[in-house]
């Protein structure tokens, strides 16, 4: 697996698409300082999910968009897309090449892709989470990543190697395990709050339940109750409805009768208006001709008075007649410019004829000119390529006799450079010899030093081994002293008296000389069997005598304490019991660790023993039941045990378990004390024992500071000896080298040399042949110039002679144009004046004709206007008698309308009677609909099943107690009913409020209980099984990190030796005990130096160390890739030599993209990247195979 191409669009300074293809080993990115070759690192650690700006060395995310330049705008977002080679399958995925990509736009928006599908940034940390690519970007060394190595706290480095071992994924399950674990805690306590709100719940709703049963029954005599009151309704509405029905037929015949005479009546009005209406077109027709005769008589008035005024105006004078040229003269000047036009005409075409010409002589003149000037170009061009040639040849000379006398002086500067590299050699050569033989006196001889050294050394180690043991067991004896002070403090608490016994010693105290507990000791183990014996007397006071054990129980009664338990001293023990007690002991032969005499068992000599004694005599305290049973039976008057059970011949108790007895509690109290004491005692001692260790810490310290200082001073005399002899030996390797590559040199200037003479002979034969053959071009030159003046003359004569005959030309033909139509215009005039007298005459005749029409209109107009106004008269008359008839038509109309509306008014008085009835009709059906759809709503049947299961004509059955006998049934009585129906209701209102839905509602809480029941069981078996994922990722883990600890620590201190030879460095855990937490620390001495701590390092040295640490990473857990951006800048070149091995080590296993300026490092890459920033401000990349240069 390796990393095959990089494409960025738009990323910083990549403003156009550009593409690395990269080659597995090492490639090296390269350029100036500013050219855009971090933004490749930044890309790569950009485009795998880097999410910190400041770590892609911006202030925010949109900074990594290019920004713009003077000569081009900002882009809108900024793209990288990175193939991946997974030939070999190292990721988990099935394909063979894996394209990751990532856009991010300046709005804000940002979108990743694997091989073209859209994916969150999670997926592709998935995916790269086997290969070591994580979200430290450890396989990407930026620049101050070395720096950040070694200022990193421990736990931070513990991150570099947790991501390269793929610790990281298990870490992730982890916390996912965890978060669910909190989640499902959340939910298990939610649903533990849930069952007990419903076990809550249960008892109240299961007597709601039993409510809702009683209420069921009782509803039941409602239902049945109301449904007969509401059948009986039903059927007295259907029984009016029914009477309603008859009396709407008899007026249904009334009308009937009534709609036949209003119909004659319509028919006699239709008739009347019939005969109107056939009389009233003629009346129309009447008066539309009255009305046109009218309009004649009016019209041939009009006419008549037009005529004779059209008479009168066509009778008056003519107009003027024409007055002008004749058409005769107008005809003569037409004649006349006729002639003109043929005149200008034929110059116009002399003209013509001058100017072909005068054109054919100037083309003739210019083509001589042109053909003279085609000679002199190319003789003059001939002339200007000689100049040229002899020009060029004479540089190149120039060029090449510079070039040898500068390797001339070159080659003299290179060989005095091989032989001042010779005598320095031969100088630091033997002053090498010299500090190696001083080297060898001080390393040889009398090793006394370092042999008390390592003595003091090890008594040093020995005196705070010591110290740390003083150290440790003064710590133990202080943590046991605290544990045991504790510990007594408890049991003090747990034995300080309660109720009546704390009123009694605290505030009574009269007579009470103290407690029970305080004045007696029990025999060890024999403590609770002796507190069981005592009956509770145990946890009591000691009062001195019988009066003032009276006294303290009426004061305990008086003050309301409670309850006492009083020992009173002096009492004598019952020798007898004992006696016989001890007898049983011995039938029985029980061990004195099996039973024992209870009154043994009391130890102490005072009055509150003796009278304990008292208490138990006759008692024998055993361990167990069977012994107890075994006493019995050999006669031992009373037996206890060990577990509280207490036993005679007439009464035992006991049987549960006992708490830890008070006698118990005080023995252990006092046991308790006495270890604090003897703790105390030790810490005394630990202390002493603590100071003579530091003690001799400190004078370990002091001899080996003594002899470890005359030890560092002949180390550093020996150091610097070693420092100068190291300095020596590369002074007289770089000698060496450099006289190598300067006698390189020196041969590849020879070569040079030769090459650039045979070069300098070349040219000057070259520059001789064209010098032997000139050519007489100038004298060709100087006539055709003559030659070509002389034509230029004879054809700017020609142009001038050709310009006056074309304006000539155009001056005759501007005549010609000024003439012509001037002959033709005259003709038309005459026509023109020919044809306006003709109209003249015309329009006179037609005046004289239309003058005698307008008379004949006139005359024939006066004739129609006499025979209309007769016509006008006779209509007059015919239309005034149609006129009276059409009156004597409306007043018998009128009269039958009027009786039609008569007949009319009674139908509507009919209809009101009838709708009135309707009416009535209609509020007993709506009365009956109510009562049926009420039937629906109320007792969910319709009118027709309640009447016929609930009528009134059925009987009622009546309900029977279980066990009496059947009762006939009854009438329906709407009363009783009634009565019925109140009585279920005031019993259904004194059960109070019903839940309707408890019976369902009990049923349901129920099944929800056990379902949740099941649902917590689910839960605590999946946490029980996420811890064990927890446990086993722990497991995992830490199995993980110990091997990937051990082969880095390995790697680090062979990895650390290569990079200083002589040196150690090594990896120490900050807590080994637990290798998920530990941190880490690095420990380096250079050689000669016996310093650890990183601060006090060179800066080559920290950085050597910081790349020796993750290099060892690199070798322990190999990732595909690692990219470094100039680690090798503060190295010198032993270091950078040193460096490159492990380069070209890692190049084994993975593949190296190296940012760097080295020349030495260019030499071993496989591939270079050259990038350079242009002037508009954009990067560019030019890529070479270093093996295609090398063929």
């Amino acid at each position: 697996m390796h990393l095959k191409t990089l494409t960025l669009r738009g990323f910083k300074s990549f403003a156009t698409a550009t593409t690395l293809s990269f080659e597995p080993g090492i490639n090296c990115v390269v350029g100036p300082n500013g050219s855009g070759k971090s933004n490749v690192v930044d890309a790569l650690a950009w485009v795998i999910g880097e999410q910190g700006a400041k770590n892609l060395r911006g202030g925010a995310m949109a900074d990594v968009i290019f920004a713009g330049t003077a000569k081009r705008p900002a882009l809108g977002r900024a793209e990288v897309t990175l193939t991946i080679d997974n030939t070999d399958g190292a990721l988990p995925i099935d394909y063979s090449e894996v394209t990751i990509s990532r856009t991010l736009f300046r709005a804000g928006g940002s979108e990743y892709a694997i091989n073209g599908t859209a994916c969150r940034l999670l997926d592709i940390q998935e995916l790269l989470s086997d290969s070591g690519m994580g979200r430290e970007m450890h396989v990407i060394i930026g620049q101050g990543k070395l720096d950040e190595v070694l200022t990193a706290s421990p736990e931070d480095r513990r991150g570099f190697i947790e991501e390269a071992a793929g610790v990281l994924k298990h870490r992730r399950r982890k916390e996912k395990a965890l978060r669910k674990l909190e989640s499902m805690q959340v939910n298990l306590t939610r649903i533990e709050d849930l069952a007990a709100e419903l076990r809550r719940q249960l008892g109240p709703l299961a007597r709601q339940a039993a409510t809702a049963r009683r209420a069921q029954v009782i509803q039941a005599d409602v239902f049945d109750a109301r449904a007969r009151i509401l059948a009986d309704d039903i059927a007295q509405a259907q029984a009016r409805v029914q009477a309603q029905t008859v009396d709407e037929k008899k007026f249904q015949a009334q009308r009937e009768e009534l709609r036949g005479r209003i119909s004659a009546a319509r028919a006699e009005v239709a008739r009347l208006q019939d005969d109107a209406d056939a009389a009233n077109p003629q009346i129309a027709a009447l008066t539309e001709n009255w009305q046109r005769l009218g309009s004649l008589v009016e019209r041939f008035n009009g006419l008549v008075q037009l005529a004779s005024e059209r008479q009168r105006s066509l009778l008056q004078a003519s107009p003027n007649a024409h007055r002008g040229e004749s058409p005769e003269s107008i005809r003569e000047r037409a004649a006349r410019a006729r002639k003109e036009e043929d005149a200008l005409a034929k110059d116009v075409r002399d003209a013509e004829d001058a100017l072909r010409e005068v054109i054919s002589r100037r083309e003739s003149a210019e083509a001589h000119e042109a053909d003279i000037d085609q000679q002199l170009t190319t003789i003059n061009r001939s002339i200007a390529n000689r100049r040229e040639t002899a020009a060029r040849l004479s540089g190149k000379i120039s060029t090449a006799t510079s070039r040898i006398e500068a390797l001339t002086s070159e080659r003299e500067r290179v060989m005095a450079a091989v032989k001042d590299a010779d005598r320095r050699a031969s100088e630091s050569t033997t002053q090498v010899i010299e500090l190696e033989q001083q080297a060898v006196a001080h390393s040889t001889g009398d090793d006394s030093l370092s042999t008390a050294h390592e003595e003091a050394a090890g008594e040093q180690q020995a005196a705070r081994d010591a110290v740390e043991a003083a150290r440790q067991a003064l710590v133990e004896a202080q943590a046991s002293a605290v544990e045991w002070r504790t510990k007594a403090d408890t049991l003090e608490l747990s034995l300080a008296p309660e109720d009546a016994t704390a009123w009694l010693v605290n505030d009574h105290r009269s007579g009470v000389t103290g407690l029970v507990r305080d004045a007696v000791k029990i025999s060890g183990g024999w403590e609770a069997a002796a507190e069981a014996a005592l009956s509770g007397v145990a946890q009591g006071a000691i009062v001195s005598g019988i009066d003032e054990a009276v006294d303290a129980l009426r004061a305990a009664r008086a003050a309301d304490a409670g309850h006492l338990e009083l020992l009173i001293e002096g009492t004598e023990t019952d020798l007898e019991r004992d006696d016989a007690a001890r007898s049983a002991l011995d039938k029985t032969e029980l061990a004195s660790d099996q039973a024992r005499l209870a009154s043994d068992a009391i130890e102490g000599t005072s009055g509150a023993a003796t009278a304990l004694r008292s208490l138990v005599s006759g008692t024998v305290l055993c361990v167990d039941l069977s012994a107890a049973k075994q006493l019995l039976d050999a006669g031992a008057p009373s037996v206890a045990t060990m577990a509280g059970d207490v036993l005679s011949g007439a009464h035992a108790w006991g049987g549960e378990a006992q708490a830890a007895a008070i006698l118990a509690r005080q023995a252990t109290y006092d046991d308790a004390r006495a270890q604090a004491a003897t703790a105390s005692e030790r810490v005394n001692e630990t202390e002493i024992d603590l100071d003579n260790a530091r003690m001799k810490a400190d004078a370990a310290d002091e001899k080996f500071s003594h002899i470890a200082a005359q030890l560092t001073a002949r180390d550093s005399k020996l150091a610097a000896v070693t420092a100068q002899l190291g300095v020596l030996r590369q002074s007289v390797t770089a000698a060496r080298q450099e006289v190598e590559r300067n006698t390189e040199r020196a041969d590849r200037i020879d070569l040079e040399l030769a090459t650039r003479r045979g070069e300098l002979e070349s040219l000057a034969e070259q520059q001789e042949q064209l010098d032997s053959g000139p050519e007489d071009f100038a004298t060709k030159s100087a006539t055709l110039t003559r030659e070509r003046e002389v034509a230029h003359k004879g054809t700017v004569g020609a142009r001038s002679d050709e310009t006056e005959a074309r304006l000539k030309l155009r001056t005759r033909e501007e005549r010609l144009r000024a003439s012509s139509g001037r002959s033709a215009a005259l003709e038309n005039q005459a026509v023109a004046v020919e044809a306006r007298v003709a109209q003249e005459q015309r329009q006179a005749a037609r005046r004289a004709e239309a003058a005698l029409l307008a008379e004949s209109i006139s005359n024939d107009a006066h004739v129609a206007l006499v025979a209309a106004k007769k016509m006008l008269a006779a209509v007059t008359v015919e239309r005034e008698e149609a006129e009276a008839l059409r009156s004597t038509r409306e007043t018998e109309l009128t009269a039958g309308r009027r009786h039609y509306e008569r007949l009319q008014s009674d139908e509507r008085d009919l209809d009101d009677l009838a709708h009135r009835q309707e009416l009535a009709l209609a509020e007993q059906r709506l009365r009956y609909d109510q009562l049926a759809a009420r039937a629906i709503d109320d007792l969910g049947m319709s009118a027709e099943v309640l009447v016929n299961e609930f009528g009134p004509h059925l009987l009622i059955s009546q309900n029977v107690v279980d066990g009496d006998d059947p009762k006939p049934d009854i009438p329906f009585v709407r009363q009783e009913q009634e009565k019925r129906l109140a009585k279920a209701e005031r019993d259904l209102t004194r059960l109070g409020r019903i839940n309707p839905l408890a019976l369902e509602e009990h049923s349901a809480l129920e099944e929800r209980q056990r379902y949740l029941t099941e649902q917590l069981e689910d839960l605590r078996r999946s946490r029980s099984d996420l811890l064990g994922i927890v446990r086993d990722i722990d497991e995992r883990v830490e199995a993980v990190m110990t091997s990937a600890l051990t082969d880095v620590a390995r790697e680090f201190e062979s990895t650390f030796a290569h990079l200083f030879p002589g040196g150690k460095g090594n990896l120490v855990l900050t807590n080994p005990d637990d290798v998920l937490t530990t941190g880490i620390d690095i420990e380096a001495r250079p050689p000669g130096k016996r310093i650890k701590r990183l601060s006090l390092l060179s800066g080559g040295e920290r950085s050597l160390t910081a790349v020796a640490f993750l290099v060892a990473i690199f070798k322990a857990r190999p990732s595909p890739f690692y990219v470094m951006d100039e680690v090798e800048a503060a190295l010198d070149d032993t270091n950078l030599s040193r460096l490159l091995g492990l380069f070209e080590e890692l190049q084994d296993s993975s593949q190296l993209l190296i940012i760097t300026h080295q020349k030495r490092t260019m030499e071993i890459a496989d591939a270079l990247y050259g990038v350079a920033m242009r002037e508009d401000g954009v990067t560019t990349v030019i890529s070479q195979r270093v093996k295609d240069l090398v063929t």
